[in-house]
């Protein structure tokens, strides 16, 4: 650019070029630089709260190197200090993760002064410095890092976990808006092992801040078949199965929030079972809100909590039982939404240690009625 200012390839771009994984947005930090100079080279400014800007020909993101102060609570409450004398090494320790705060200068040379380097050969997600307990929201990133790297088996490093305890333990977690909290689980959802992100916020304490609805199932029994492993972890088992068929984020979360209303329940196939279960509404419907979850992924989630014990056991109803849940679950008009709720019951029938008898033929008892109908 110019020989006063220094450019950095910095964080997720470099660390997945290492990993040799395929790099899709690349971040840059400028040092030496100031806003006015910025724009007097033709890039504009988007950041609000500290100096980003776009490339005028690449529009890729290049931001001023930081220092942040915490001033306040919650995500947002630093105070921010770009000026000119602050150095890479400076900006690389406000980073979260080692992996992260690596940088590669124009000429090539990397710069790693945290060990990003050899954390990534090790396989172990470490937090930089101890001002990683100043924002609560690295809690999920970290849980979301390990989601989408656990398939390469990276693991948290434990004292770094200790501390997203910590920090799950401080009240720092309700200061996050619902809204943000959603991006996070959104991206997660998104990863190759979406059950690797809840896994790890319920080793931390976080999930019972975040999520209660689902923490307080993911320890329990399910009584109704009590062969088989805790709620949580034949969750995990189904997000995993939903992940390797590739099923979009609205199965994957429904699987999340199937068992909200069906945890110790005895199964009863009659037509009253389809508006019966107003605690699964109740409980989905409290967390999507709180979560501002968008509405295809609530709704279905709301279906998947109401009615997956009966996706299951179809095959045993009656048939104004099939039809009530074809109106219950608005399938004539959302064919597709039906389907995903079918491939909902796929993933808990494929990951079931005990598959109940005629799961699958229930599953294609639905498929089938829905087609004939349409």
């Amino acid at each position: 650019m110019t020989d006063e200012l220094q450019i950095y390839l910095v964080g997720g771009a470099l660390r997945d070029e290492l990993l040799g994984l395929p790099v899709h947005e690349k971040d840059w930090v400028v040092t030496g630089a100031t806003p006015q100079r910025m724009l007097e080279l033709g890039y504009q400014q988007v950041g609000k709260n500290f100096p980003v800007f776009l490339h005028p020909d690449s529009k890729e993101e290049y931001a001023l190197a930081r220092t942040e102060r915490k001033t306040g609570s919650g995500h947002t409450g630093f105070s921010i200090d770009a000026n000119p004398q602050v150095t890479l090494e400076q900006d690389l320790s406000r980073r979260d993760l080692t992996i992260n705060a690596i940088a590669r200068s124009a000429a090539g040379q990397l710069v790693d002064p945290y060990g990003g380097i050899n954390d990534l050969k090790q396989r172990v997600l470490k937090h930089v410095s101890n001002a990683f307990v100043e924002d609560p929201l690295r809690v999920l990133r970290v849980a979301r890092f390990h989601a989408r790297l656990a398939h390469l088996n990276f693991q948290v490093d434990p004292a770094t976990l200790e501390v997203m305890r910590t920090i799950s333990r401080s009240g720092e977690l309700a200061t996050l808006p619902g809204e943000r909290i959603w991006r996070e689980i959104a991206k997660a959802l998104a990863t190759p092992s979406p059950q690797v992100f809840f896994a790890t916020l319920y080793r931390c304490d976080a999930l019972e801040q975040l999520m209660p609805e689902l923490a307080q199932r993911w320890h329990q029994v399910d009584n109704m078949r009590g062969v088989e492993p805790g709620i949580g972890a034949r969750t995990q088992a189904a997000l995993a199965w939903a992940a390797r068929e590739n099923l979009d984020g609205e199965v994957r979360w429904a699987v999340c929030c199937h068992a909200l209303g069906n945890a110790a329940q005895p199964l009863n196939i009659g037509s009253s079972q389809i508006n019966r279960n107003a605690q699964a509404t109740q409980n989905v419907q409290q967390l999507c809100a709180r979560l501002h979850a968008p509405n295809n992924y609530a709704r279905l989630a709301e279906l998947a909590a109401r009615h997956s014990q009966l996706l299951l056991n179809a095959a045993s109803a009656r048939p104004d039982t099939i039809v009530q849940l074809l109106d219950a679950c608005d399938a004539w008009r959302r064919p597709q939404q039906f389907e995903q709720l079918l491939q909902l019951g796929q993933c808990l029938l494929a990951t079931s240690a005990e598959p109940q008898a005629g799961a699958s033929a229930s599953l294609m008892l639905l498929r089938q009625a829905l087609h004939s109908a349409q």
